[in-house]
């Protein structure tokens, strides 16, 4: 490629019926000038160029190290999303046994006071019989206490009792 310097330097041979040469210098003079700036343009955009690729390189690379970090971060997200379902399945199962345990605590604890209610049922059954006896007893005792000041004096043994027998019906 021409340089503006070889423009300036190229010399023309001398003919007899030439151009004139205060216009070719002129003319060189100007195409010089105009080259140079050119040239000078030609050479910017050049480093212009090589800049812009420089940087579209690392745009790329970023674009790729963005990538890379997205596909990471999707990733993280499934196993953190996984874990979270994971986490919650084994509470729900965790919470599921310590309410069939609460459960069968429970129903221990019904049977439990069941039994104990019907002991003390049982109980109370038992006592009112005897405290129903006991009256009875008593009652059959008063009314042969006034049987026996109205009759007289009659021996206990006569009446089928011995030695202050309660009699029991």
């Amino acid at each position: 490629m021409l340089t503006p310097l070889d423009i300036h330097n190229q010399e023309f041979k001398r003919s007899f019926r030439g151009y004139n040469e205060d216009e070719i210098d002129t003319f060189l003079d100007r195409v010089i000038k105009d080259y140079e700036q050119l040239y000078r343009d030609n050479v910017q955009l050049k480093e212009k160029a090589n800049q812009m690729q420089d940087d579209i390189g690392r745009f790329k690379q970023m674009e790729a190290t963005l990538h890379e970090t997205l596909l990471i971060a999707q990733k993280t997200a499934e196993e953190v999303k996984t874990n979270a379902q994971k986490e919650a399945a084994n509470i729900i199962q965790e919470a599921q046994l310590n309410a069939k345990k609460l459960m069968i605590e429970a129903a221990e604890k019904v049977h439990q006071q069941t039994l104990s209610y019907q002991d003390m049922q049982r109980q109370y059954d038992s006592f009112q019989t005897k405290m129903k006896t006991l009256l009875v007893t008593q009652l059959n005792l008063l009314d042969l206490t006034d049987q026996s000041s109205t009759a007289e004096n009659v021996p206990l043994q006569e009446v089928g009792l011995h030695n202050n027998e309660i009699p029991l019906d």
